[in-house]
């Protein structure tokens, strides 16, 4: 028995999310039925992120068991003629036995899109929310500086959330605008709650109306009263752009 690691990209628009469940097609049923097909075993993948219905991805991890003899860098080259247009495995590798993709320490990215102008551009309706209220950039970058570091993040996340601990840590929170338009909120942390960027991205479109200051962030922070913060942007706006393991970290340090 092997341990495989995939590195999974997909567009959202068409799934209920990461996590299998009964209303609806989604990215891990998509990917046990086909490896199941592929490899004549029952496999069932387990990811480190389960993202939300209509949230994409650039570098989702998973991991499953196998007896396979098929190669472990191999099995993404199989696969993918398998796999539907919006689903592509990027590589995949064999891991230790004991590699867990949300128990070991990671640091994962993900992005906010924003298109902010008049009139909508229909080749980035999937993956870029469009907002036609002016946004004051530099405000939303100096309120993106308060979400960095650690914090308890009660206000940034879903009343729905699970987690009896909602202190995580935000390593670093940026907000930069291209020539096209486009606004991209970039966050990378340690653990996210649920709804949390989004959430994160909501308030940072009221800072760019003005409707909350920069300066009001910590005080939100410190109520931890989900109603003080933002609304949930949505979610076609949100990508994961990938996550880093321990030692991945230590060697882009040295």
């Amino acid at each position: 028995m092997r341990r495989v690691k995939l590195i999974v990209a997909y567009e959202g628009t068409n799934y209920c999310g990461w996590q299998v469940q009964p209303n609806g097609c989604t990215i891990e049923e998509v990917l046990n039925r086909t490896l199941s097909e592929l490899l004549g075993e029952n496999i069932a993948v387990t990811g480190a992120s389960r993202t939300d219905a209509g949230v994409h991805s650039l570098g989702n991890v998973a991991v499953f068991d196998t007896k396979t003899r098929i190669p472990p860098e191999k099995i993404c080259y199989a696969l993918n003629q398998r796999l539907p247009a919006d689903i592509a495995v990027q590589s995949s590798c064999q891991v230790p036995d004991d590699f867990h993709p949300r128990r070991c320490y990671s640091e994962k990215t993900y992005e906010y899109r924003i298109l902010n102008r008049k009139i909508p551009v229909p080749t980035l309706r999937r993956d870029t929310y469009f907002y036609y209220r002016p946004l004051n950039l530099e405000k939303m970058q100096q309120a993106a500086f308060y979400f960095e570091g650690q914090h308890d993040f009660k206000s940034f996340c879903s009343v729905k959330t699970s987690a009896e601990d909602t202190v995580r840590k935000i390593l670093s929170c940026t907000v930069v605008k291209s020539p096209e338009d486009i606004i991209t909120i970039r966050v990378t942390g340690t653990g996210f709650l649920y709804n949390m960027v989004r959430i994160i991205a909501g308030t940072l479109i009221s800072v760019g109306t003005g409707e909350i200051l920069p300066e009001s962030i910590p005080e939100i922070l410190e109520k931890k009263d989900r109603s003080k913060a933002g609304p949930t942007a949505p979610a076609h706006g949100l990508t994961m752009i990938g996550i880093q393991y321990g030692d991945e970290i230590q060697r882009k340090s040295i």
